[in-house]
């Protein structure tokens, strides 16, 4: 990876010290955002030097369209990615697109995020969001919004992909297993970051005891979870396990090997919570600060879900939930909780008619600011504004301008599942509480293994739905399936 485009000198940040590079501005612990800063002025596409190793960035609409084309580029592994094979292998999101085992997982489950499969799921997200609400209803005083989202999307994600509990609401601690799996990511990202620079290797050697022991216990409490499963011969088929321990390819009738299996698993866990709860947390804290927004997302779901507090919304119901489906997409247009994907070219070819690439060269896109071009989202591109997503909008838009699942063949396989439990779970929320933000808090934005807001916090009240009566404000609309628009992973239910 320290070859990366060595051919062409880009534009970069004041400030670039021998040895180090731009170390100082992309800094720790909000890389990301500095990252952002750094480029404003230096034009659609700009580099980074840590030591060693130069990485490329586009920040630019029609540069991060042209990267979205299948048939010349593909997703390609940068070093913090490289560095998290260590603990998560060759699962979907780590696995090199001409890894046999990416191609064979991907065909094996497809059927898991099918509309018959979501049904299943549904139940179970009820069900731990009824735990959720029960966490919060005994709360005194305002609720720290986001270690409890996440709590609930761990325990789903658990639940539904091998059918196993993390008793995240009965326990003031955290699981073990969580612990271990997170420090043991969170070793991979500095890795990644670390491995360029003189003296990494000495930095790594610390903790690395640790990490061995945080990454063999993930490892041995889902090999054994699989053992077991294997044993059982009638152990459950209808979770993501069963389904990956007894499907064979349609065609070439192959099966996963336990070990990927292993990396599929940790690969669902870590990529299917904190994603969803993060997304969660930036639409309540948007939606929280403007009274007109919440109020009309709340008579969306009155609407839907009438009078009766306690009212849980069915299956079908969840796509009539337009608005608040706005609110979460316009969430994640400003804050995508997996903030970059990076892409090189499949053979040698010029980006943008000037900037040549090799096939092993490699670019990263910075979703936040290309959500942001206000020549796509208009003069109010820096605001919060769930019309964006209106029908007429989602349509004249051009594709390739919103991606915060990823793009092309390796977007996040479980959008559906994500974007179906977060308007289930906002809908939940919003029937059953009135919600008063503190006027204090200033939004700060942690970078962990995604984004996720900071000591975001909510006063809870129990409310009165309205009676049920749909207003003007939430006739219904007519369904824009932007799924269908070449390349956009996400159905919108405008």
């Amino acid at each position: 990876m320290s070859s990366n485009w060595p051919h062409l000198d880009l534009p970069h940040p004041p400030g670039r010290r021998p040895v180090i590079g731009d170390l100082l501005t992309v800094r720790p612990p909000r890389p990301l955002q500095n990252l952002l800063l750094a480029g404003e002025g230096l034009g659609p596409i700009f580099e980074i030097r840590l030591a060693r190793q130069k990485m490329v960035f586009v920040q630019d609409t029609a540069l991060a369209r042209e990267l979205c084309d299948e048939s010349r580029f593909e997703k390609k592994l940068p070093p913090g990615l490289v560095a998290l094979r260590e603990s998560a292998g060759d699962g979907l999101f780590t696995a090199y697109s001409d890894e046999p085992s990416w191609s064979l997982a991907h065909d094996l489950l497809r059927p898991a995020f099918t509309k018959e499969a979501m049904r299943r799921y549904h139940d179970v997200m009820n069900a731990v969001c009824d735990e959720l609400i029960t966490y919060w209803d005994a709360q005194d005083g305002p609720v720290d919004v986001s270690p409890a989202l996440t709590k609930m999307t761990l325990e789903t994600i658990g639940r539904t992909s091998f059918s196993t509990t993390f008793d995240s609401f009965a326990s003031a601690h955290e699981h073990p297993f969580v612990t271990a799996m997170v420090q043991s990511l969170r070793r991979g990202q500095r890795r990644g970051a670390l491995a360029a620079l003189p003296g990494g290797s000495l930095l790594l050697r610390r903790g690395a005891k640790a990490f061995e022991q945080h990454r063999a216990y993930v490892a041995t409490t889902l090999d054994g979870i699989v053992r077991s499963r294997i044993a059982d011969a009638d152990s459950s088929t209808s979770d993501l396990l069963g389904l990956m321990l007894h499907s064979a390819h349609e065609q070439s009738g192959e099966r996963l090997d336990p070990v990927n299996i292993r990396f599929q698993i940790n690969t669902f866990l870590v990529a299917g919570h904190e994603t969803t709860s993060g997304a969660l947390s930036f639409a309540l804290h948007f939606m929280t600060r403007d009274p007109a927004v919440l109020a009309r997302a709340q008579a969306e779901v009155d609407a839907v879900l009438g009078s009766d507090p306690t009212a849980v919304p069915a299956y079908e119901q969840v796509a009539k939930l337009r608005y608040v489906r706005r609110c979460l997409d316009e969430a994640l247009r400003l804050w995508p909780t997996a903030p970059a994907f990076t892409r090189g070219p499949r053979t040698s070819t010029v980006l943008g008619g000037r900037y040549p690439m090799r096939s092993d060269d490699w670019a990263t896109v910075l979703i936040p600011a290309v959500h942001r071009d206000p020549q796509v989202w208009g003069e109010a591109a820096e605001t919060y504004d769930p019309d964006h997503f209106l029908p007429a909008r989602v349509r004249a838009r051009p594709a390739h301008t919103y991606f915060p699942f990823g793009v092309g063949e390796r977007a996040c396989i479980g959008r559906q599942f994500a974007l179906h439990e977060a308007v289930f779970v906002l809908a939940r929320l919003l029937h059953r509480y009135d919600m008063t933000p503190d006027p204090d808090y200033e939004l700060e934005v942690s970078e962990r293994l995604t984004l996720m807001p900071v000591a975001f916090r909510l006063g809870l009240s129990r409310r009165t739905p309205g009676g049920g009566e749909a207003s003007p404000a939430v006739e219904p609309e007519p369904e824009v399936a932007e799924a269908g628009r070449a390349g956009c992973p996400v159905a919108h239910s405008a």
